[in-house]
């Protein structure tokens, strides 16, 4: 009970919060390395979990405004849940399409973004895919690149889960 009490306690700091944006930091700039120093080419699902990872760091700035109010700290957690469990989708689709391919299951060949936000329009650098989904181009440790999306989206969804827990047991005092 102490530990949920002190991770309640943390998640009402701002500290918290850029802690996860940081991360999204990170591995966005490590998306990036690969892209543009590495030569790997992106392809469409690489694409939609690079922007389900941008809805964490949304996630962490709507944390990061308030953290002592409620309303905002909930709306950070749910977006922080709704753009982890998004992203775990994709990757685990991105791996079957990697480990089990089909010619009846595969990737759209080019992005699609709402009309209203044609992120591969706006920033061509950042979201535009032209690679193969079923290729693996990358490996460490054994994981592919959309295996270890797998890893890091549900390693979000256990530390959400930890934290959202926390929240019904009293934080602690300073």
């Amino acid at each position: 009970m102490k530990l949920l009490s002190l991770l309640n306690t943390f998640s009402r700091s701002r500290l918290s919060w850029l802690l996860l944006l940081l991360v999204v930091v990170f591995f966005e700039a490590c998306a990036l390395f690969f892209q543009h120093v590495m030569l790997l080419p992106p392809c469409v699902m690489c694409i939609y979990e690079r922007v389900a990872l941008l809805g964490v760091g949304g996630a962490a700035l709507i944390g990061l405004t308030s953290p002592n109010n409620p309303f905002v700290r909930w709306l950070g957690l749910a977006a922080w849940g709704a753009s982890s469990y998004k992203g775990l989708q994709l990757a685990l689709q991105h791996v079957d399409y990697q480990f089990n391919p089909s010619p009846f299951a595969t990737c759209d060949l080019f992005v699609t973004f709402p009309s209203w936000a044609p992120l591969n329009q706006w920033a061509p650098w950042m979201f535009e895919a032209y690679g193969d989904c079923s290729k693996v181009v990358w490996q460490f440790l054994t994981l592919s690149m959309p295996q270890w999306l797998v890893v890091i989206f549900a390693a979000n969804l256990v530390v959400l889960a930890a934290v959202v827990i926390s929240q019904f047991v009293k934080p602690e005092k300073a």
